[in-house]
């Protein structure tokens, strides 16, 4: 699967954006080069829990070649993750720097960065199948932690599409909470530094919502 979604260019307006940010870059980052392709999911492929989020960051995963790595909602996001024995480090900035993500999977429901993180109806319809390819290859999920709305109606689109559907549809929250057939979805802010810097999400906000996905992964257990 990996080897097809990095190769995609279903999306006239995403690739050219992508690789258009790879090359103008930023001054911080001049003299990286960027990864600028479609991102794939990473973490434990026999992972209980899948942390979904919008979309790569154009300076971030789309430089990276890993999502929610190399930027300050990643920071955010794995400072929690290894607060709460999900993952054996507290900060990663670059993929292969040795990060592991237990009975975690961390996957976003559009995987080419969109400009002003905003993809239209028809790029997240073309990028929808690659998470519902990659939940049927997750065997082991039972629960889904949405990083923000987006998220949020991006993993029950991808449920409804194997079969299960909520009625009616659940609201999002943060702390939110839905049974959708074997699967629960949990909600939580985005880590966004918009949301991280104004105290509308804060370490322990994040933190509490790990621990309730993996509390109750423990109790789904396939």
């Amino acid at each position: 699967m990996t080897a097809e979604l990095v190769e995609c260019h279903r999306c006239p307006r995403l690739v050219e954006w992508r690789e258009r940010v790879a090359r103008e870059k930023v001054a911080r980052f001049r003299d990286e080069t960027y990864w600028a392709r479609p991102v794939p999911g990473f973490g434990d492929p026999d992972a209980r829990i899948l942390l979904l989020g919008l979309a790569p960051a154009a300076h971030g995963g789309n430089r990276t070649g890993r999502v929610f790595t190399g930027d300050a909602s990643g920071d955010f996001l794995f400072a929690a993750l290894h607060a709460v024995g999900l993952a054996d480090r507290p900060m990663s900035r670059r993929a292969g720097d040795g990060l592991t993500l237990f009975d975690t999977y961390i996957a976003a429901a559009v995987r080419c960065a969109p400009p002003a993180n905003k993809p239209t109806i028809e790029e997240r319809d073309a990028c929808a199948p690659w998470l519902a390819l990659e939940l049927a290859l997750l065997a082991r999920v039972r629960v889904i932690v949405a990083l923000g709305s987006y998220a949020w109606d991006a993993g029950l689109r991808v449920l409804a599409g194997h079969g299960h559907v909520a009625r009616p549809k659940p609201r999002f929250g943060h702390a939110a909470e839905a049974t959708v057939g074997p699967y629960r979805l949990l909600g939580t802010y985005h880590p966004s530094q918009q949301n991280t810097f104004t105290g509308v999400l804060t370490p322990p906000m994040l933190e509490t919502v790990l621990r309730r996905a993996a509390a109750l992964a423990d109790e789904l257990r396939a």
